[in-house]
């Protein structure tokens, strides 16, 4: 059963869609404010829940990467399928921003934008500590629940722990966005929080470095850690996300 608020949503609007991607042990209830945002602006708005997200932790530890990017194709097909779309454009954070990446390398999208993607993390995350495969099967551990003043319930359905088997599959999502990277060629903006715990600073200009758009731009939010679309500074991020998606010299290219 899907947990009250982590249902997928779908807003109709204009004929640009965008596709939004949600982050690992999350759901598409972190999305919504962005989601309104965007729907308000006149886009067409889709947000996908990943497989084994929004129901159990179990049923997320068995969930693959293959399984999550197949999740995230499904998603651009349905927008493609809409006769009214003139254009795709797909927005992923964390997790769901490496996904955002590597479907920007095999499909024609109008933008990206990735906010917060972990292509390196941060050492204080004993990523190096996690036990083999087999070990992890069965081992979830507790995640910190950070403060976020101002935020409704409904956009904060999530797991409170995080199976070890999951991050395995996400080190697998990270390895294949590096060498996914350098077919992005679509407009491209990446946003990155300076306060962010998990994300080591430098991935946001990794990607900056090695992605074949030739619009590209990178935002840094000085007060803003990981949950960059729930954060203190997550007005200006819309702002900034909006405006690159409406900018005339990107559209189309």
């Amino acid at each position: 059963m899907v947990l009250d608020g982590a249902e997928p949503f779908y807003f109709a609007g204009g004929s640009t869609g965008v596709l939004l991607l949600h982050g690992l042990t999350g759901s598409p209830a972190e999305m919504r404010l962005l989601g309104e945002a965007l729907s308000k602006e006149g886009f067409t708005v889709l947000a996908v829940r990943l497989p084994g997200h929004g129901t159990i932790p179990e049923d997320l530890e068995r969930a693959t990467a293959g399984d999550w990017l197949a999740a995230a194709m499904d998603g651009y097909a349905i927008l493609a399928s809409d006769n009214r779309i003139e254009k795709i454009a797909v927005i992923g954070h964390s997790m769901g921003a490496l996904l955002a990446l590597r479907l920007a390398a095999i499909r024609r999208m109008s933008h990206v934008v990735s906010v917060a993607a972990p292509f390196f993390i941060r050492e204080e995350r004993g990523v190096k500590l996690l036990p083999s495969r087999e070990k992890s099967k069965g081992m979830f551990l507790p995640k910190r629940q950070p403060r976020l003043p101002g935020i409704p319930a409904r956009c904060l359905v999530g797991y409170a722990v995080m199976p070890l088997l999951s991050v395995h599959e996400l080190l697998s999502v990270i390895q294949s966005a590096k060498e996914a990277l350098p077919k992005v060629a679509a407009p491209l903006l990446a946003i990155q929080g300076d306060r962010d715990h998990t994300v080591a600073p430098e991935s946001a200009e990794y990607i900056i470095e090695h992605t074949a758009s030739k619009e590209k731009y990178l935002v840094r939010l000085p007060r803003t850690g990981h949950r960059v679309l729930l954060g203190l500074e997550r007005e200006r991020a819309f702002r900034e996300i909006i405006g690159f998606l409406h900018s005339e010299e990107n559209i189309g290219r």
